[in-house]
Order: structure tokens, then C-alpha cells, then sequence
């Protein structure tokens, strides 16, 4: 008997779980269109399994938080600028990440270093002079700074 009382009451627990929004789980204060959480995520390697991975993070962020919640930036430094450069093998999906407002960032040293340009850059990607700097200066201005 007291089995047959559980099954509903597990039931009822899974359905409200299920009916709360993942987002509803998180921090206060919870994060709205005036203020988004910000998210700065570091990309320094260049194998493209790791690329596609720290790619697919940044999906999976956007996704739980919303888009209009969420603001996130990639910095690209050391061998991950290669993944911000024209010739590179996921030029595709950083350009469709763009077009859902997902900033990518390259780092101007390494540009330098590598003997590359501005206008080796993928359109759309923008610039910072260090991308290391980019990234410390966004987190003491609020930003979540990660590196997956």
C-alpha cells in the first residue's frame, strides 16, 4: 500500500521539476534583458576536436540561459587564434555563431607572431591588442571569465 501512495507522489514531484525552467535554478540576482550574465570564454588551442568542444560549451551556455540573457565573448589567444582566421576549419560555425551574437575576440600579439592581419581575420571577429589583458580587464568589469 504505502508503495502504491509513493508512485503518485514521485510523479507530482517530476512534473514540477519539469515545469520549472533550468533557468529559474540560478544565481540572483537572476539575470534579465538589462542585465544578462556576462561570460568570457578563453580558446587557446588549435586541435580542432578541443575547438569544436569549447564551441559546443559556449552553445550549451547559450542555450540554458537564453539569448536575450546571456552575453558571451570568446577571446582566441596563442594556437586557438587559428580558429579565427579566414582559412580555418570551423570558419562556418564561427560565422553562424556570430549571426546569434556570440562576440569572438582575437588577440593582436599573436596575430603579430604568427604574421598575420586584421584582414586574415574571419568577418565579424574583432581585435584586442593582448587577448589575455581582454580577458582580465572584462572579469574586473563583471564578466564570468572560463576556460573549458
Amino acid at each position: 500500500m504505502k508503495k502504491l501512495m509513493l508512485v503518485p507522489v514521485l510523479a507530482f514531484i517530476v512534473l514540477v521539476r519539469l515545469s520549472v525552467p533550468s533557468y529559474a535554478l540560478v544565481a540572483q540576482p537572476e539575470p534579465d534583458f538589462d542585465n544578462p550574465r556576462r561570460i568570457v570564454v578563453s580558446l587557446s588551442e588549435k586541435d580542432e576536436k578541443r575547438v569544436n568542444a569549447v564551441l559546443n560549451n559556449v552553445m550549451n551556455i547559450q542555450k540554458a540561459y537564453g539569448t536575450d540573457y546571456v552575453k558571451i565573448a570568446v577571446v582566441a589567444y596563442g594556437p586557438g587564434i587559428w580558429a579565427m582566421l579566414k582559412d580555418s576549419p570551423v570558419r562556418k560555425r564561427v560565422e553562424s555563431m556570430l549571426l546569434y551574437e556570440i562576440e569572438f575576440v582575437a588577440c593582436g600579439n599573436t596575430l603579430t607572431s604568427i604574421e598575420k592581419t586584421k584582414s586574415d581575420l574571419i568577418d565579424g571577429v574583432g581585435w584586442a591588442q593582448a587577448g589575455l589583458v581582454e580577458i582580465v580587464e572584462r572579469r574586473l568589469d563583471g564578466w564570468v571569465d572560463i576556460k573549458p
